[in-house]
């Protein structure tokens, strides 16, 4: 026994369970899209450092340190649900984006001291010392702190040239 239907119930069905679909994987798709982002961003660091392009890489470290902002902007907003999951997933990814973009400055400062340029490197550094001061970040602040040391061990500050 068939229900008698309009003709155009079908397609309304069809329709609605397909946007039903859309948007209940958006809220997924929107935290897994912005993780993919930032790797794509690290990805590209890396391989401008590679290749040499400085100027190309800190674009990509900005780009990354410019999404945590937001992140973090989007979870002072959501503060007052605190608990909730989705709050909990954007401030890990945050904090992910931000210690990514520590890890590169510090490697940035590396590539720098590889290729003996000294005053880059500890700019590069210092950078991650001034920036990054979150308690949790303790380990890049202190990373680079030592590479500053270390930097003046191979090439001493007071020995560098002033422009």
């Amino acid at each position: 026994m068939t229900i008698p239907c309009h003709p155009f119930t079908r397609p309304i069905v069809c329709t609605l369970a397909l946007l039903a679909l859309i948007v209940s994987s958006c809220a997924h798709d929107t935290y897994q899209q912005r993780a993919d982002v930032i790797k794509d961003h690290v990805e590209d660091f890396y391989a401008h450092l590679k290749a040499n392009r400085v100027g190309a890489a800190v674009h990509e470290n900005q780009q990354i340190e410019a999404m945590a902002a937001q992140m973090a902007e989007t979870v002072r907003k959501r503060a007052q649900f605190q608990g909730t999951f989705q709050v909990e997933r954007e401030f890990a990814l945050m904090k992910t984006a931000r210690e990514t973009a520590a890890q590169n400055w510090i490697a940035l400062g590396q590539y720098f001291a590889i290729k003996q340029q000294t005053d880059k490197a500890r700019a590069s550094y210092q950078r991650v010392v001034d920036a990054y001061t979150n308690p949790a970040e303790r380990t890049y602040r202190e990373q680079a702190a030592r590479a500053l040391k270390d930097l003046n061990i191979v090439s001493p500050a007071s020995n560098r040239m002033t422009p």
